[in-house]
C-alpha cells in the first residue's frame, strides 16, 4: 500500500509541476495581451535582416551555457552518485522548469536532486546549492568590480561617491570580495565546523554537511572556473542581442553595464516571472545613466534595450523551463528506500 501511495504522490507532484510551469509561462507572456499585436511583433521581428543568424548564435550559446552547467553539476554530484552527462543535462533543465515559479529559483535545487536514483536527496540539494553559490559568487565579484568602474565614469558628479568616500568604498568592496572568494573556495571547513554551527535539535542534519568535506580548494577552483565560463557565455549573448537591436554601446562599457544588471538580479528577491520586469527596469536604469552622458536615450535605443533583455529572458529561462517539463516525469520525490532521501 505504501509503495502505491508513493507512486501516486510522485505522479501528482510531477503533474502539478508540469501544470504550474505552463500556467505561469502563459500568464507572463500571453495573459491579457493583444494576440494580434503579439503576432505582428513576432512576424516583424522574423523579417528583420540577420534574425536567423542571430537566433542561431544565441540558441547555440544557450546550449553551451547549459552544457557547462550540466558538466559542473555532474562533476559536483559525482561526489555522491555517478551520473551521465545526458542525465545531468536532464537534471539541469528539470531544475530550470521547477525554478520558474519558485522564489529566487530555489526550485532548481529540488528539481536536480530528485532525479538521483540512490544518493541522499538532502546531500544532492546541498551540492546543488553550493554550485549555485559559486555562480552567485562570480556575479557578485564581476558586479561589484564593475560598480567600481561605473561610479567614477558615470556617477562622479554625485558627492556621495567622491573623494575619500569612494576610496573607502573600493577598499570595502575588495575586502568583501576576497572574503567571499576565500569562504567558497574553502567550503569544506563547514563540515569541520558543523558541530558548532548546528544545535542538538538539528543533529540529524549534521551528517549531511559532511558532503562539503569532499570539495577541496582545487575542486572548488574548477567549479568556480566553470561558473565563470558560463558567465562569459550569457554576457556574450546579451552583447550580441544589443548589437542586433542597434544599441550603440562599446564592448567594454557594455560588459560593465551587463555585469551591473546581472548583479542587481542576483540580490533582488524575485521569482523567474517577475525577474523579467526587474531585468528590464535594471537595463533601462543603467543604460539610461550611460546614454545620459552622450545626448540621451532615444526611443529606438530604449526599444532595442527592452527587446534584448526580454529575448534573453525567453531564450535562457523560458525555453529551458519548457524543455525541462519533458523530464519532470523522471523525478523521484518518494523512493522505496526513503531513508536515503
Amino acid at each position: 500500500m505504501k509503495t502505491k501511495l508513493k507512486k501516486t504522490y510522485n505522479i501528482l507532484l510531477r503533474i502539478l509541476i508540469f501544470a504550474a510551469t505552463y500556467g505561469f509561462l502563459y500568464k507572463k507572456i500571453f495573459h491579457g495581451k493583444d494576440w494580434q499585436q503579439q503576432y505582428n511583433l513576432f512576424t516583424g521581428l522574423l523579417e528583420k535582416p540577420g534574425i536567423k543568424n542571430m537566433l542561431f548564435i544565441i540558441v547555440l550559446l544557450m546550449l553551451i551555457n547549459w552544457g557547462l552547467e550540466s558538466q559542473k553539476w555532474r562533476f559536483m554530484i559525482g561526489k555522491i552518485e555517478r551520473v551521465s552527462f545526458f542525465r545531468a543535462f536532464q537534471a539541469v533543465f528539470t531544475g530550470a522548469s521547477i525554478s520558474f515559479f519558485t522564489p529566487n529559483r530555489t526550485g532548481e535545487y529540488f528539481g536536480r536532486a530528485f532525479i538521483l536514483d540512490k544518493a541522499s536527496h538532502v546531500d544532492g540539494i546541498l551540492i546543488t546549492i553550493l554550485g549555485s553559490m559559486s555562480q552567485l559568487l562570480i556575479t557578485i565579484l564581476t558586479g561589484t568590480l564593475s560598480l567600481l568602474v561605473f561610479i567614477p565614469g558615470f556617477l562622479s558628479s554625485n558627492a556621495f561617491f567622491s573623494g575619500y568616500i569612494y576610496y573607502g568604498f573600493v577598499v570595502l568592496i575588495i575586502f568583501l570580495d576576497l572574503l567571499l572568494l576565500f569562504l567558497v573556495v574553502n567550503v569544506r571547513f563547514l563540515a569541520i565546523l558543523r558541530d558548532k554551527l548546528l544545535r542538538s535539535k538539528l543533529k540529524k542534519f549534521r551528517k549531511h554537511l559532511a558532503v562539503f568535506s569532499d570539495f577541496r580548494p582545487r575542486n572548488m577552483a574548477y567549479v568556480i572556473g566553470m561558473s565563470f565560463l558560463r558567465y562569459i557565455v550569457f554576457t556574450i549573448q546579451f552583447l550580441v542581442l544589443l548589437k542586433f537591436f542597434s544599441v550603440p554601446v562599446p564592448l567594454f562599457d557594455g560588459v560593465i553595464i551587463i555585469s551591473l544588471i546581472f548583479f542587481v538580479l542576483s540580490i533582488v528577491p524575485t521569482i523567474t516571472l517577475t525577474e523579467l520586469g526587474i531585468r528590464d527596469s535594471a537595463a533601462v536604469y543603467f543604460f539610461g545613466i550611460y546614454f545620459s552622458h552622450s545626448g540621451g536615450m532615444s526611443d529606438s535605443i530604449l526599444i532595442g534595450i527592452l527587446s534584448a533583455a526580454t529575448l534573453l529572458w525567453i531564450i535562457n529561462l523560458a525555453i529551458p523551463a519548457v524543455i525541462g517539463t519533458f523530464f519532470v516525469f523522471r523525478l523521484k520525490f518518494f523512493r522505496k528506500n526513503s531513508r536515503v532521501s
